[in-house]
């Protein structure tokens, strides 16, 4: 069974940092492209970092370029995103998405809340 658990979402303050965890399991994970979503109220769901299988390149979205980095452990299956400045506009649940080929997987999000 194809798994996909986000967790470390939470309320902080603007300024404050965050570390998100997503942990796979049911699939190869290291033959996955992997990538961080976030979905704000009222917005469509956009990308926000995503890490290459080759060369391990690594890709953000403008607004949290500088602030953000993604980050793999193929050795136990997990996907991070390290999210520090964070700004008020970061506000939105944040998903795990893992992709080979036409095989696409979701987790259920995590809520992150940046608010004084």
């Amino acid at each position: 069974q194809v798994q996909l658990v986000e967790s470390g979402g939470g309320l902080v303050q603007p300024g404050g940092s965050l570390k998100l965890s997503c942990a796979a399991s049911g699939f190869t994970f290291s033959r996955f492209t992997m990538r961080w979503y976030r979905q704000a109220p009222g917005k469509e769901r956009e990308l926000v970092a995503d890490m290459l299988l080759v060369g391990g390149r690594r890709n953000y979205a403008g607004s949290v370029k500088g602030r953000f980095t993604i980050s793999r452990d193929n050795a136990k299956n997990m996907l991070y995103l390290q999210m520090n400045s964070l700004k008020p506009e970061d506000t939105a649940v944040y998903y795990c998405n893992a992709i080979y080929g036409s095989l696409v997987y979701w987790g259920q999000g995590t809520q992150v809340t940046v608010s004084s």
